[in-house]
């Protein structure tokens, strides 16, 4: 059987803009590559870019599908072991495809946790600080001093935010990716 990963193509929607000078930018939007290039970029200039983008995806989608379920509970015991000592308890956590304006929630009330599945295609570092976030919520509900003193047991808590402001998905009350 071929390799799933390389039998992706997705339809290529190139958007140009006077705007953009010399930067070629990809995103998948609903299964289309979206492309953003400058106006002045021809076809032919273009064309090997795609391909490196397109590439790129493919190798980001495989990291994506490689994270399971099991993989994140695995990897929220770790955490849970190292930064809470191993005291918390919850009853469920996964990724959801449902969470757009959020990049994880944690409902203490019945012990579950959801992450978002964009997660899975950014640098475990930041998946990680997610995961810290969310189960500090286990023990703190809100986003007090007592609750960020716990997730700032996390030594990547500052780039990790950093990092999530950076994609551009810093919630509008300062929490990174209103992570709930």
């Amino acid at each position: 059987m071929a390799d799933k990963n390389q039998e992706t193509e997705w339809p290529v929607r190139i958007i140009r803009s006077t705007q953009r000078r010399k930067t070629v930018g990809a995103r998948l939007e609903n299964g289309v590559l979206v492309i953003r290039a400058p106006a002045a970029m021809s076809d032919a200039e273009l064309s090997p870019i795609i391909d490196n983008l397109r590439q790129r995806m493919r190798r980001r989608s495989a990291r994506a599908a490689a994270q399971t379920d099991a993989e994140l509970a695995q990897r929220a015991q770790e955490l849970n072991q190292k930064y809470f000592g191993g005291h918390l308890q919850w009853r469920s956590i996964r990724y959801v495809t449902n969470q757009n304006s959020r990049f994880g929630s944690c409902t203490p009330e019945d012990g579950t946790i959801r992450l978002s599945h964009r997660l899975a295609t950014m640098p475990a570092w930041v998946r990680d600080y997610v995961l810290v976030h969310e189960l500090a919520h286990l023990v703190e509900g809100n986003h007090g001093p007592r609750f960020w003193k716990l997730v700032n047991r996390y030594p990547l808590t500052e780039r990790a935010r950093g990092y999530l402001m950076a994609v551009g998905l810093e919630g509008l009350d300062g929490d990174p990716g209103d992570l709930g």
